[in-house]
């Protein structure tokens, strides 16, 4: 794979990552051959806001789902890459769809982290918005409770995350706007990009005047606009594309 001049020498990246980075750290992506919504649809269910708070069966399996998702995963060459595009000082911005919160375990700056849907570290109430930790809602649900309800105001208790039919939160949606609009580069990685508003930052970064590379596995709507496709394994390609 040659990597043009223009990616070598560009000092201000934007990116935005998806469930393809994380895939080779044991989780598994949503809407590619294998992922979770295309082996079970009805799991989709279980991250959508009106069936979340309408049934407390879907509750009770998200909760499990929780219980069961790798919350202990390593970051991997992927987040690596992008770790060292920052040391390089080349990184803008690094918005990301992911809620698994391994770009700050590889090393990025939280600082210059925005994830755009949210974390699953952290559990929030949907009625008074009282914030505790994934672990702690997790040991209750170990200790037999298969829905805890917030205890502060008996509220629902969510993941963190944003879920379908959930607002994103205006501050992020902004400074990733803004990022995508101040960069000479947008790398969009391991994502389908087929999720808006995320996905339309592809937009605002070309119109803008970037050059925008796509790396994903498998076709996203985008590819026509992009100077650059790869196809190529993430945990490979990206610290190629990537080196000063």
């Amino acid at each position: 794979m040659d990597v043009p001049d223009w990616l070598t020498g560009a000092r201000r990246v934007t990116v935005l990552t998806g469930a393809g980075v994380s895939t080779d750290s044991g989780i598994p992506d949503y809407r590619g051959p294998n992922g979770v919504w295309t082996r079970d649809p009805d799991a989709e269910k279980l991250v959508t806001l009106s069936y979340y708070v309408g049934d407390p069966d879907v509750r009770r399996r998200a909760w499990i789902m929780r219980r069961d998702t790798a919350l202990d995963a390593r970051p991997n060459a992927g987040h690596r890459a992008l770790v060292d595009l920052e040391r390089h000082g080349r990184l803008r911005a690094l918005l990301t769809q992911n809620v698994d919160g391994l770009h700050q375990a590889a090393g990025s700056s939280p600082e210059l982290v925005l994830e755009l849907h949210g974390t699953v570290h952290a559990v929030e109430c949907l009625a008074c918005g009282d914030r505790t930790t994934m672990a702690e809602a997790l040991a209750r649900v170990a200790a037999g409770e298969p829905d805890p309800a917030c205890r502060v105001c008996g509220g629902i208790l969510k993941s963190a995350t944003v879920s379908f039919g959930q607002a994103l939160d205006p501050a992020v949606v902004e400074a990733a706007a803004e990022a995508a609009t101040d960069c000479d580069v947008f790398l969009a990685v391991g994502t389908s990009l087929s999720v808006h508003p995320a996905a339309g930052l592809t937009d605002l970064a070309a119109q803008s005047g970037a050059r925008v590379v796509v790396v994903n596995a498998e076709p996203t709507p985008y590819d026509v606009l992009a100077d650059l496709v790869v196809r190529e394994p993430i945990g490979t390609s990206l610290p190629r594309l990537l080196a000063p």
